[in-house]
């Protein structure tokens, strides 16, 4: 076999342009970090390529990038999600203006590649059913092309130890690992049975304590997100592997504090709960959209429908892990009253980070063909806007059924209910009183990030920054104390949550009484004062 030619590539992690309720600004301050997460899919990529290949990462997000970056590089690889894609198109037209080949992949140059024309080379769909394909062409001295992976058939079994030291440990609030790709489900407003297919595919054991025994050699300690979509997709696989995460973990003193995401049917199932909570996850990301079961019907979550969803998240709570959960406000089956019901259920099940969105037609997903098929999907539905906006200010991409106003409305009602101070304190601490941490360690790993700012030093930042808060927060916090020393390091996590989430969820509805404002104003904004996409979600 040929070695391909030494090439210095420079990896470019491209800006989130929009703040949203995942980004975490002002508690990443808090913590000393300046990025929740680092940039896996990059990182895994790199790991695929030749040895004679030299590469450097740069993240947008937390590195400058300068003119003596591309000087370096032969090639430029970059792209990512769509709330990157505005950044992901200025780095390829910087590129080619420095007449740099540029490479992109990723979800949505996978999902809309006639944005990403510009680019010399197109990389879609799963690297390892392509990368060689691509690297077989640079090498031959081809400097353009399209290189498309079959649609889930990438053998994840194959998938190298991604390259964990191009990062800078100490940008980030918390580093991912990822088991397995797919999802079993059918949610009509998901892409990634789009992306990755049904038919869950996973690691092996082997591999997986390879990343965690790299990982743990390189000295990172604390908090280590499973990135999978739905982590509990293959609970055959799964149950064969928990049993030796938690045996790692025990021999090497429980060095991570593990989160996933994963279907809320976790709770039907004791034993994978047992085992989760013997191998020390202490969080999930739980999708559960709306209260109401027509409209999981029909946005075919059905899967939510056949228990009570408050009940199942305290199950989980039960086991030791927090939850922390995604909703939105805007399918065609909501009510009028849909807010109530809403803030109700966050409410009930005491789930502190509510993560509340607007629906927002995701590129090649069942709900978007079905609203261009109906005539409702707007044009540039797959553009992200240049303004700043995104699923929380900019959603609802498509002409919906029920009245804006009345969407808009709802959304920012719920919005005001569950981030002011009192709710949020309140639901923080009933969730300490159903948290059960006896089957996880209690204490954070030595040099685990998180313990760089001391419990009392964190609260008082947040009450400094937020005045209104104060008085709230303090109490939970004081409450949580008084339990034991877990139930308190937990209930800090949430107080520097709110850094973030209560002054974003204020800027959210201030954005959103502009778009009310603008739905009463008669008077057409001249259309050089406003972009199209911003035109678009006003109308």
């Amino acid at each position: 076999m040929t070695v391909p030619s030494p090439c210095n590539v420079l990896m470019l992690y491209p800006l989130f342009t929009a703040e949203s309720f995942w980004s975490f600004g002002e508690s990443c301050k808090l913590m000393g970090v300046r990025r929740p997460a680092a940039p896996l899919g990059l990182i895994t990529v790199a790991a695929m390529l030749p040895e004679s290949w030299t590469i450097r990462l740069i993240d947008r997000n937390t590195q400058a990038f300068g003119d003596g970056d591309l000087d370096w590089a032969d090639v430029v690889f970059t792209g990512g999600m769509l709330p990157q894609q505005t950044d992901t198109l200025h780095l390829i037209e910087k590129c080619r203006a420095a007449g740099k080949p540029v490479v992109v992949g990723g979800p949505d140059p996978t999902s809309s590649p006639h944005i990403y024309e510009r680019a010399d080379f197109q990389v879609l769909g799963e690297a390892e059913g392509v990368i060689d394909d691509f690297i077989a062409a640079w090498d031959s001295g081809a400097r353009s092309g399209v290189f498309t992976a079959p649609k889930f058939q990438a053998d994840v079994t194959r998938t190298p130890v991604p390259r964990f030291d191009l990062l800078k440990f100490e940008d980030y609030l918390y580093l991912g690992v990822q088991y397995s790709r797919g999802c079993p489900f059918t949610c009509e407003f998901c892409d990634i049975i789009e992306l990755y297919g049904r038919v869950p595919r996973t690691k092996t054991n082997e591999q997986m304590l390879v990343e965690l025994e790299r990982l743990y050699e390189m000295g990172y300690r604390g908090h280590l997100d499973f990135v999978d979509d739905n982590f509990i997709g293959n609970k055959k696989s799964l149950r064969q592997f928990l049993p030796r995460l938690a045996e790692w973990q025990r021999a090497h003193g429980y060095p991570f504090e593990l989160s996933t995401e994963a279907s809320v049917n976790l709770a039907d199932d004791s034993e994978l709960l047992e085992l989760m909570g013997a191998a020390n996850f202490f969080g999930i990301f739980v999708g559960i959209e709306s209260p109401d079961p027509a409209t999981l019907v029909a946005m075919r979550k059905k899967q939510n429908t056949r228990r009570n969803i408050a009940e199942s998240i305290h199950k989980i709570y039960g086991a030791g892990m927090l939850v922390t959960a995604g909703f939105i406000v805007g399918f065609d089956s909501e009510k009028v009253s849909m807010a109530e019901a809403m803030i109700d259920f966050i409410e009930e099940a005491a789930i502190p980070v509510a993560m509340v969105g607007l629906l927002y037609a995701l590129p090649n997903t069942q709900l978007t063909r079905r609203l261009a098929k109906e005539g409702r999907l707007h044009a540039d539905h797959d553009l992200a806007s240049t303004t700043g906006g995104d699923q929380c200010t900019g959603g609802i991409n498509f002409d919906p059924v029920r009245p804006l106003r009345d969407i808009l409305t709802d959304y920012k009602t719920v919005l005001e209910r569950v981030y002011s101070p009192q709710a949020y304190a309140s639901r923080v601490d009933k969730l300490m009183a159903l948290l059960d941490r006896s089957r996880q360690r209690r204490e954070l790993a030595e040099g685990d990030i998180r313990s760089r700012v001391g419990a009392m030093e964190t609260v008082h930042k947040v009450v400094t920054a937020i005045p209104e808060a104060r008085g709230p927060l303090w109490q939970t916090f004081m409450n949580c104390a008084k339990r034991d020393t877990s139930s308190a390091r937990i209930a800090v996590q949430m107080i520097a949550a709110y850094a973030h989430l209560g002054p974003f969820s204020r800027k959210v509805i201030d954005a959103i009484d502009a778009r009310l404002a603008a739905l009463d104003d008669e008077t057409v904004m001249p259309a050089a004062s406003v972009d199209v996409t911003a035109a678009r979600h006003l109308a």
